[in-house]
């Protein structure tokens, strides 16, 4: 077996451990502003909306808007971050592109999710209950699904995530 085909695999998968200690807090580090100060400008278009704190929104001074850590989808990021690192063959210039492609857009999917659900809440709309949970436990899987088929579409990638280093390490250790 290829050292240095080991390596790369435990190197992947080590990154993948190490990303997730401590409860995934660097997707939420990095990703919780770039989320809530999109969302506020949106809505400052059409309401008076304020920052009250790193979190909440203020919509017309009496209406708050928190953006949680469920909001910010940390998890989201990481299964993204999952099915780039457990693809095997892809050159790190590339793999690099892949991993920004797919967080860029989940990124905006998601402020324009959240801009959506917050208009609701503001109107007092019925639907806003349902519509969040549809989001919530449908739309938010199909949106990492359909990031991750587009961008197996537009990076050429020819392998399966996990399956392909499995069957690798498998064919390499039979041919001994």
């Amino acid at each position: 077996m290829k050292h240095s085909f080991v390596l790369e695999i435990f190197a992947r998968y080590l990154i993948l451990v190490l990303v997730a200690f401590q409860s995934l807090w660097i997707f939420y580090f990095v990703f919780t502003p770039l989320t809530v100060y999109p969302v506020s400008f949106l809505l400052n278009i059409f309401f008076d909306a304020s920052l009250l704190t790193n979190t909440i929104i203020l919509i017309n001074q009496t209406l708050p808007i928190e953006i949680i850590e469920a909001c910010v989808a940390g998890s989201a990021y990481y299964f993204l971050l999952i099915l780039n690192l457990t693809t095997p063959n892809i050159k790190i210039k590339k793999r690099i592109n892949m991993i920004l492609f797919s967080f860029a857009a989940f990124l905006v999917i998601n402020i324009i999710r959240i801009f959506f659900l917050s208009i609701l809440a503001i109107s007092g709309s019925s639907f806003f209950n349902i519509t969040h949970i549809l989001f919530w436990y449908a739309l938010s899987t199909l949106f990492v699904v359909g990031i991750w088929f587009t961008q197996v579409k537009l990076f050429r990638i020819k392998h399966i995530p996990i399956y392909s280093d499995i069957k690798m390490l498998y064919t390499s250790t039979k041919k001994k």
